[in-house]
C-alpha cells in the first residue's frame, strides 16, 4: 500500500504534522471527504478503497448438528448400549442442547451476580452443583467442587 510522498510513518495514526522537505513548503495534509456506505460523511485519505473482501457478520445455524452421529454412538457405547435405533440421534441433540441451555442460564446467572463479564471454571462447577450434577476434579471437593474465594 503506498503512501503518499510527504507523510511520515507516524503521521499514519492521525497526527497530520508536515514533513521537512529541505527548504520547500509542503501544503498540510487535507483528508478528502467522501460519503460512507450508511451515507454519512467520513474522513480519511480513501487509500485503498474497495480492494478488500466485504466482511460478513457470521450467521449462526443449529450448531448442535455438530453433534455427530458417531459420537452418539461412542457415548453410547460408553454406556453399555449395544443397538442404536434411527431415530435416537436427533432426540438425544435436542435432550442435549436443552441440559446446556440450563447450565449456561445458571452459568449466567452467577457471572452477572458477581458483577463480572467473564465465565470461569468455577462457575461451570458451581452451577452444575447447584442442578445436583456435582463435578470432581475442579476444586476442593469437601466444599462441593467448586472455589469459594468467589463472592457467589
Amino acid at each position: 500500500m503506498a503512501r503518499p510522498g510527504n507523510m511520515l510513518r507516524s503521521d499514519v495514526g492521525g497526527n497530520r504534522s508536515q514533513q521537512s522537505t529541505g527548504g520547500k513548503t509542503t501544503r498540510p495534509l487535507t483528508a478528502k471527504k467522501s460519503v460512507g456506505p450508511l451515507g454519512g460523511k467520513e474522513k480519511g485519505f480513501g487509500l485503498g478503497r474497495g480492494k478488500t473482501a466485504k466482511r460478513h457478520k457470521k450467521i449462526l445455524r443449529d450448531n448442535v448438528r455438530g453433534i455427530t452421529k458417531g459420537a452418539i454412538r461412542r457415548m453410547a457405547r460408553r454406556g453399555g448400549v449395544k443397538r442404536i435405533s434411527g431415530t435416537i440421534y436427533d432426540e438425544t441433540r435436542l435432550v442435549l442442547k436443552q441440559f446446556l441451555q440450563r447450565v449456561l442460564k445458571d452459568t449466567c446467572a452467577v457471572v452477572e451476580n458477581c458483577g463480572r463479564k467473564t465465565v470461569t471454571t468455577p462457575d461451570v462447577v458451581f452451577a452444575l452443583h447447584r442442578m445436583g450434577r456435582t463435578l470432581y476434579g475442579f476444586g476442593n471437593p469437601e466444599k462441593g467442587g467448586y472455589d469459594l474465594k468467589h463472592n457467589y
